[in-house]
């Protein structure tokens, strides 16, 4: 198989395979971010803006320790100018010495059955695959999202902490709908330029483009926009009287990432009432029945709205939690670990509690049988331990924002459930380091009490 530039994930997960079996730790999300960016030929200051993260960040602590270790791995000298020929280079030989070995370890098995092959499973990182064995149903959510999306101007809001399993629920709620025949976009705001964010003209252009390249119609903006009556019903006339007219099955439009907005709130107060409105029209216009919105955001919204202007109190609201505990022992059984009793699947629940990326993570590193269960207990917190990018990810964001660094302390330090301030709540619910009971928070996990407590 060619590699090429479009198959930037086959490329990932080979580097990620060769880096586990040489002992070394695989791509955090911020070192994918950058490579991801490199093959757009973006800058580290675009990187970062678009990631959400400090250019200094990227540039100065990522950037470096990610071409030295893949400098180490290739055995050649990695540069940000060089990586793509590199690295598609390198990944295409290690794809041709993996499909050698596995026809040997077949012809090894037919001679001696007693031998056999073990294949790994790949590193978890970010949304799983439609035909991974490793993706856990969230019942009975995701059959209410099925039945949503039938009815006519449905709204779907789906909603809960960074790597809680957000974007793979919406992969199967589209590939539902498609299976039903409907018309399908799907739109991720981590994709848009922060200049487009502060300007609701170009959003929304944005966004009536984007609508219009994925359901391959002709554009026709500028015959539509109009200065004079607005941009919001100019967006509003273009779905209405173009786009749904050119459609005529159902039309799911889905949202990604929506909280990108909540820190623009000259955005917000826009954008979150007109998606509102989209849906309200449908119980008048025949054509506005077509669209079904789904909206996902990262847990709580802050913005300086009134509820009623707010499209997240309408529709189906889709909270996604944590892991139970047998869903835990259902995916330990998928990797191949065959636990006797509850106790092994209480102690990754007890530390990461539910989290299903870390959870997976742990479930990986046991799958290799690199360390056992007490190993990797013992060291989850420390610069050692498997979790270690993701720790330093959230430390890279306390250390920006030394206010949310002091509030998880107050929270980790607390004897019981206590108040903060809802701007606090939500971004450090965002970052999943605090869970809500009620108006008070608790630390999400031990993992994070032992992380992050202040010495």
């Amino acid at each position: 198989m060619l590699i090429t530039s479009a198959n930037f994930d086959v490329i990932i997960d080979t580097i990620n395979r060769q880096l586990i079996a040489s002992h070394n730790q695989p791509l955090t999300p911020p070192e994918i971010m950058i490579l991801r960016g490199t093959w757009q030929y973006l800058t580290y200051n675009q990187i970062a803006l678009e990631e959400g993260y400090s250019p200094g960040y990227f540039t100065n602590v990522v950037a470096p320790e990610l071409f030295k270790r893949l400098s180490q791995l290739i055995g050649k000298r990695v540069t940000k100018k060089n990586c793509q020929v590199l690295l598609q280079s390198y990944a295409q030989e290690q794809i041709i010495q993996e499909k050698t070995f596995i026809r040997e370890k077949s012809t090894d098995f037919s001679v001696n059955n007693n031998h056999k092959c073990k294949v790994l499973p790949p590193y978890p990182s970010g949304s799983i695959a439609l035909d991974s064995p490793y993706y856990i149903k969230r019942s009975p959510v995701e059959e209410q999202a099925y039945e949503e999306i039938g009815k006519p101007g449905a709204l779907v809001r789906i909603k809960a902490p960074q790597e809680m399993g957000k974007t793979s629920l919406l992969l199967r709620i589209l590939d539902y709908a498609s299976r039903q025949g409907y018309r399908t976009v799907s739109l991720n705001l981590q994709q848009i330029d922060e200049s487009i964010l502060n300007d609701l003209n170009r959003f929304l252009r944005w966004l009536c483009a984007n609508v219009t390249y994925q359901l391959k119609l002709e554009p026709r903006l500028d015959g539509y926009w109009d200065e004079d009556i607005g941009t919001k019903i100019s967006c509003t006339l273009y779905f209405q009287e173009y786009l749904l007219e050119q459609i005529k099955q159902p039309f799911v439009l889905a949202l990604d990432e929506v909280n990108r907005i909540f820190e623009h709130p000259q955005i917000a107060k826009d954008v979150l009432p007109l998606l509102r409105s989209w849906h309200e029209e449908a119980k008048r216009i025949p054509s506005w029945q077509k669209l079904r919105l789904i909206v996902v955001h990262s847990t709580e919204i802050y913005v300086p709205l009134q509820l009623k202007q707010s499209p997240f109190n309408v529709g189906l609201p889709i909270q996604l939690d944590g892991f139970s505990l047998e869903q835990v022992q259902q995916l330990a059984q998928r990797y191949g670990i065959n636990w006797k009793d509850e106790k092994e699947a209480r102690q990754i629940m007890d530390l990461v509690g539910g989290h299903p990326a870390l959870i997976n993570i742990a479930l990986y590193h046991l799958h290799r049988t690199e360390m056992s269960l007490s190993q990797l207990l013992e060291t989850a917190s420390t610069t050692t331990g498997i979790y270690n990018y993701h720790l330093q990810r959230h430390w890279a964001i306390l250390e920006e924002q030394p206010e949310l660094l002091l509030a998880l302390n107050y929270v980790i330090n607390a004897t019981e459930p206590v108040s903060l301030e809802p701007i606090i709540v939500y971004k450090l619910s965002s970052m999943g380091l605090i869970k809500q009971l009620g108006n008070k928070v608790i630390p999400s996990c031990e993992l994070y009490r032992q992380s992050f407590i202040k010495k």
